[in-house]
């Protein structure tokens, strides 16, 4: 190999791994929603969501599987699936925004942060700003935030037998821990 070839290798080899280490991916999310009602409390956790970022442009992305939302009591779960997000027809609830604020990952720290987008749940676009914390130890960032969803900007419908019951809206914390992504 000469020795512009060498050069030339090493410069593309630096390149690819800068590209490589500005996509982050979730190790380890948690999605739960909570809705009191009088009748009883409606929770669900989601485990399986791997949001992604690109730490130099901020687009954050995720492709939440409804179906991965687990209930407490099994019955629950399929008046969920088959009555309100119809997951059959709409199988996955999606985010794609960017964060606003640009911040320094090579730095430890806490930062509050709004990340703007479009929230795709039952097939309705719905734009969005959501604030959340952005925490960076160790090369490792969790991402946190807590929101309501209104069932009306969805077009997820009460059943009549809920309502008067069921609450309008939800409350959504998230929680992911993301590492730089590594080509296996």
């Amino acid at each position: 190999m000469g020795k512009k070839a060498a050069v030339v290798f090493v410069i593309v080899m630096a390149i690819t791994h800068l590209i490589k280490a500005q996509i982050y991916i979730a190790n380890a999310c948690e999605i739960t929603f909570f809705s009191p009602t009088s009748i009883e409390d409606i929770a669900a956790k989601n485990t399986v969501t791997k949001p992604l970022l690109n730490v130099q442009t901020g687009d954050f992305q995720m492709k939440i599987p409804m179906i991965s939302f687990i209930f407490d009591k099994p019955l629950m779960q399929e008046h969920f699936n088959e009555n309100f997000v119809e997951t059959e027809k709409f199988p996955y609830c999606f985010f794609k925004g960017k964060i606003n604020e640009k911040i320094d990952v090579t730095k430890d720290g806490q930062y509050e942060v709004t990340s703007t987008g479009v929230l795709t749940i039952h097939g309705i676009d719905k734009e969005r700003t959501i604030t959340g914390t952005l925490t960076i130890k160790n090369a490792e960032i969790t991402l946190s935030s807590k929101f309501n969803i209104l069932f009306a900007d969805h077009n997820i419908k009460i059943p009549a037998l809920y309502s008067g019951i069921f609450p309008s809206d939800t409350e959504v914390k998230f929680t992911a821990t993301l590492l730089p992504y590594k080509k296996n």
